[in-house]
């Protein structure tokens, strides 16, 4: 069975779908949904009920062009598409369908959306599952969204659905919904329920998995013309990773384990509506025509709660990003910066208003308007605030505004129109009884209750942290990570992970000996706010890192330039480290 992987993203080039088509794939899915795009939805939905959140151009632009030579090879298609509304996305697809002429059924998944239940939610007062805030007040809330699992979805295409459309559902589940159906994997055969969903990780997040955000970057062919990923997968879970064949990119065991611990935590226990993973002992090799082989996956009873997504409006936000170049052009920007929120501060003064929640300030610069062999002294200048009323913020965007000819010399940005304030949807996360939740799937005849599995809250056997101790007896250099390893960077809400994948498994006790918590905390003591956590992933030659409270409040409530700590691994990448010379020089060209 072949499955690409379409789409990574809302707003994921429409570039993929003739290109896996013309792979001849059984099966694709299209992951439309991060946390923060939950909170962009919301908001869209919020300015047209009956039409607005979900994701458009997933019907105008993957299917429309596509859909006769979907029916034609009789594709399967499956999508998170439908976002905060997924029944009018279905009935926009089969509006589609029947201007065509054509004979496919969509098939809806419900169950996930609890707003209705806000209140009564609510007065149980669940805590935040990662900061232990408080709920939130029921009149802030704009959506809210249980993360569903495969279950509905492989029922859906067993009634006879050729696209099943979601609404939030385990990213991964799309994938491990096709191959539960494919091959009649039931819902207790943990270790292939665990595969499938590793198969669906590497997939979600589309040509990330191809040389897509890459560490080595330039050993990536034609990136233009990136690949898109294919999984095949057999009845018994073995699984191969591979791209259309004249694509551009690049398969290779560092792509794929870059990808693997993409967004994850603990990597012994990574939980799904159901099924637990254990992806500590997966191994990825290459197979020597293009592709990779996975294995090693495990799984057991997944938990008896689901997670659920809130977002809610937590004040207002915005900013400017004027750049300075010029003698001391960092230190003009500083100014800049620092004369725009002393005048607006007077002004939420005069005015009555509250000063700001929170102001964050970046200064970035690289040197381009120079010219060759000109100074590199040229930034960009990130100001933001949060403020609980729109007036608040306007309050800066007025002032620095009024500041274009009172500034240090050297202020020039490309023209438009003066930013406005935008209301911060805010990301709230709790658990929830599976009980509570009811998914249902929908042909067109009407939902179908599909009930969860029971759960389980066993604990799994700790993991051990042992690994060989790296002798001291041959030669050692000291390098930069980037020299002795590959990395990626991810989020969470508020907290940011880093995968460090050594290049060369016989590294790998000499990195988890040197990056200790301590080491990685004192790197990142610019913005961590949390402890980290530390977990070893042998199977894969890699080390998992988790940043509490890294992101200042993550997604849409984060004032970062970065923040979904996409960048963190570049930052990381600079630790230096000792490493055998031997080793080294197998892995450098």
């Amino acid at each position: 069975m072949k499955i690409g992987g379409a789409s990574g993203y809302w707003g994921d080039s429409a570039r993929s779908t003739p290109q896996l088509l013309g792979a001849n794939v059984d099966v694709l899915v299209y992951d439309y949904l991060a946390e923060i795009t939950m909170s962009l939805l919301a908001r869209a939905r919020m300015k047209d009920p009956e039409k607005g959140g979900y994701a458009r151009d997933f019907v105008t632009e993957a299917m429309a062009p596509h859909l006769a030579q979907i029916a034609e090879k009789k594709v399967k298609v499956l999508s998170n598409a439908g976002g905060v509304n997924p029944k009018a996305c279905a009935e926009a697809l089969r509006q589609l369908v029947k201007e065509k002429g054509l004979d496919l059924t969509v098939a809806v998944v419900e169950g996930d959306d609890l707003i209705g239940r806000k209140e009564e939610i609510a007065k149980g007062g669940p805590p935040e599952m990662f900061s232990g805030k408080a709920f939130p007040h029921p009149a802030a809330i704009v959506s809210m969204n249980a993360y569903l699992g495969a279950v509905p979805i492989a029922k859906a295409l067993d009634a006879g659905a050729d696209i099943v459309v979601t609404g939030r559902c385990v990213d991964s589940a799309l994938t491990l919904g096709a191959l539960m159906h494919r091959f009649g994997w039931p819902a207790n055969d943990y270790d292939l329920l665990a595969v499938g969903s590793l198969v669906g990780h590497l997939l979600e997040c589309g040509a990330q998995a191809t040389g897509g955000n890459f560490t080595d970057w330039r050993d990536v062919p034609d990136r233009a013309h990136i690949g898109y990923p294919i999984a095949e997968v057999s009845p018994d879970g073995a699984a191969r990773i591979t791209k259309p064949d004249g694509t551009g990119g690049l398969v290779s065991r560092e792509t794929v384990a870059e990808q693997l611990l993409y967004e994850i935590g603990d990597p012994s226990d990574y939980q799904l509506p159901d099924v637990r993973c254990d992806f500590t002992n997966v191994i990825i090799a290459e197979d020597g025509e293009g592709g990779v082989v996975v294995s090693g996956a495990k799984g057991r009873a997944p938990s008896p709660r689901l997670k659920v997504s809130a977002t809610h409006l937590s004040g207002w936000r915005g900013g400017l990003t004027p750049s300075f170049y010029g003698f001391e052009a960092a230190e003009k920007a500083e100014a800049f910066a620092n004369d725009a929120v002393e005048r607006a501060q007077e002004r939420l003064e005069g005015a009555g208003l509250p000063p700001f929640t929170e102001v964050s300030t970046e200064v970035l610069g690289s040197g381009t308007q120079f010219g060759e062999g000109g100074e590199a002294d040229e930034v960009v200048l990130k100001l933001a605030v949060r403020h609980p009323d729109a007036e608040g913020v306007g309050a800066l965007l007025k002032e620095a505004a009024g500041l274009g000819l009172s500034a240090p010399p050297g202020l020039c940005g490309f023209a438009g129109t003066r930013p406005k304030p935008s209301p911060v949807v805010e990301l709230f996360s709790f658990l929830i009884p599976k009980e509570d939740v009811e998914p249902n799937y929908d042909t067109g005849d009407g939902p179908i209750r599909v009930p969860f599995t029971a759960g389980s809250d066993s604990r799994a056997e700790p993991v051990s942290t042992e690994i060989a101790s790296p002798s001291g007896d041959e030669p050692m250099v000291t390098v930069l990570l980037i020299e002795a390893a590959v990395a990626r960077s991810g989020d969470k809400g508020n907290d940011a992970n880093i995968g460090v994948i050594a290049r060369h498994k016989d590294i790998l006790p000499y990195l988890w000996a040197q990056l200790t918590e301590n080491v990685v905390a004192e790197r990142f003591a610019h913005v961590l706010e949390g402890p980290v956590e530390r977990y070893l992933m042998e199977g894969s030659g890699a080390i998992n890192f988790v940043l509490k409270k890294s992101l200042g409040g993550g997604g849409i409530a984060s004032l970062r330039n970065d923040p979904q700590g996409k960048g963190f691994s570049q930052v990381m990448l600079t630790i230096p480290v000792r490493v055998p010379e031997r080793l080294l020089a197998e892995v450098l060209p």
